[in-house]
């Protein structure tokens, strides 16, 4: 794999380490009106790389947004046409939006942002999400014309990528850059300070183009352990974290704090390395894997019957299909299929095929309880079913070498978002070298029609393909456990939330703290 697509996705991870970080020190000026939020650690802020930064949205805009409904709404466009013939889109643009230092956004930086995420060169996860784009035409500072070569019907939802500036990174390496560990974006906050591994102190854009922020101060602690940050709430040092299930729930009814059980897109797997050559030996053993897998038991034990099981990519986008195969728990069928493709049980009670014996490895990254613990629950079913499985803890992932991984995705957007790149041969975020043509075909007519019933058909023949071959084995789509001083007003608790929970700050400028 692409070392730059490696890298992105670390970036993208937040790679989790270490101890919790010691209490930043509070802003001067208002320390009453500080937000702390408990974070994961960052390498880097590089929005148009990776995607997943939940600091991201406020540092920064892209043309369009998404609204506490996941509706595509205005931002640094200010409007738009579509001509359908020439498949061309044409963005206005806000004319009074300036960059955190001083200088005014124009076309020039959307151009610069989305040739830089095209650019083979620059190794983007995203990329994928604008490979139909043709030619991008700047009229004038505030007027933009992407042509596409097909219609991409996600083509809006991509345009809330964060827009970078030209000014500052034309020329730069889009990877290594230092502007990446000093970003200037357009948006409600800017950075003030980041102190690596502790803190990132964001201030109020006082010149922010749709108003300035109520909160002055919000500060990403760095808190990579998920068991610290219910323990640093409790301590006051903390006044915003995403808990895992267990935590969360010692926080119900107690006076000070408000719980929000939102529901997320993001789902579990255990994403199948086809790079590895064991599965390039052993890939028609992954639905017995599948079969082995009591979801139901995961999620009463792990997320405390908080999500659902997962069987497939769109459970809760509106064109999931229900027909799909569901790999519902069904340890006999599991032997059945080892069996019928000439495994043999062993006397130490695991499955052989041709004297090796049936069996992998399951990583997962370090920090994330959920994960661990989910990976260890099937580690142990499979076990029982007769596959040796372990789980280990790496520092790094291999994305090349690894047998397996426990991946998250999932986005609440366009059915396109988190299929097509991740699914599709070759993409930007198809980390497990996965590559089925009929997949491909139908992630491919599904992104280029507007009309729902031809979308519909196209993603149920996807879902349906992608059961009878597996990338990974879905295990539950995982509810977001956020735990807020009550003082804090204005989150949305019915936002549909995507991959890690990234979500709940879309509206974070319009929030107010009000200190007991």
């Amino acid at each position: 794999m692409n070392r730059k697509k490696i890298a992105a996705f670390l970036s993208a991870a937040l790679l989790l380490a270490g101890c919790a970080a010691a209490k930043p020190s509070a802003p001067d000026s208002n320390p009453d009106n500080t937000l702390v939020y408990g974070s994961g650690d960052y390498t880097r802020i590089n929005p148009a790389m990776d995607e997943h930064g939940e600091i991201n949205i406020l540092l920064f805009n892209g043309l369009t947004a998404h609204d506490g409904e996941n509706r595509i709404t205005p931002a640094l466009a200010k409007s738009w046409e579509f001509e359908e013939d020439s498949c061309t889109y044409t963005f206005h643009l806000e004319e009074d939006v300036k960059w955190h230092d001083g200088e005014p956004f124009t076309a020039g930086d959307v151009r610069f942002t989305i040739e830089a995420i095209m650019d083979p060169e620059n190794g983007s996860e995203n990329a994928p999400n604008y490979e139909d784009v043709e030619e991008i035409a700047v009229i004038d500072d505030h007027t933009v014309v992407f042509k596409l070569s097909a219609p991409n019907a996600a083509f809006l939802d991509y345009m809330a990528i964060a827009m970078l500036p030209r000014h500052l990174l034309e020329g730069e390496d889009m990877q290594t850059s230092d502007f990446f560990r000093h970003p200037v974006g357009t948006g409600p906050y800017r950075l003030e300070s980041w102190e690596t591994g502790q803190a990132i102190t964001l201030v109020k854009n006082e010149a922010y183009f749709q108003g300035a922020p109520q909160i002055d101060t919000i500060v990403f602690k760095i808190v990579p352990d998920d068991n610290a940050k219910a323990m640093q709430l409790r301590s006051g040092e903390l006044d915003l974290a995403l808990l895992t299930p267990k935590d969360a729930k010692t926080f119900e009814g107690q006076e000070g704090f408000t719980t929000y059980r939102m529901k997320t897109s993001d789902y579990r797997g255990i994403l199948f390395n086809f790079q590895n050559e064991y599965w390039q030996r052993n890939r028609d053993l992954i639905p017995a894997v599948c079969y082995a897998l009591d979801r139901e038991a995961m999620l009463e034990t792990v997320l405390l019957g908080e999500g659902v099981p997962a069987y497939g990519p769109l459970q809760r986008n509106i064109y999931h299909c229900e027909e799909t195969e569901h790999y519902d728990y069904q340890p006999e069928k599991a032997r059945e299929i080892l069996e019928a493709a000439g495994c043999e049980m062993g006397s130490d009670g695991f499955y052989y095929r041709g004297g090796e014996k049936v069996g992998f490895v399951i990583s997962t990254a370090a920090g994330d309880q959920v994960r661990i613990d989910m990976a260890q629950i099937a580690a142990q079913q499979l076990r029982q079913a007769g596959i040796e499985v372990t789980v280990e803890i790496p520092t790094r992932v291999d994305w090349g070498g690894q047998m397996a991984y426990l991946i998250g995705w999932g986005s609440p957007f366009d059915a396109d978002d988190h299929t097509y790149k991740v699914f599709g041969t070759g993409k930007g975020a198809n980390y497990s070298g996965y590559s089925n043509a009929q997949v491909d075909r139908y992630l491919s007519e599904a992104r280029a029609s507007s009309d729902p019933a031809v979308r519909a058909e196209a993603y149920a023949q996807f879902q349906k393909e992608l059961a009878k071959d597996p990338a990974f084995a879905f295990l539950c789509y995982v509810d977001a456990n956020y735990v807020a001083r009550s003082g804090i007003t204005g989150i949305s608790p019915e936002t549909v939330l995507g991959h890690h929970g990234v979500g709940i700050f879309w509206n974070a400028a319009a929030w107010t703290l009000a200190r007991s």
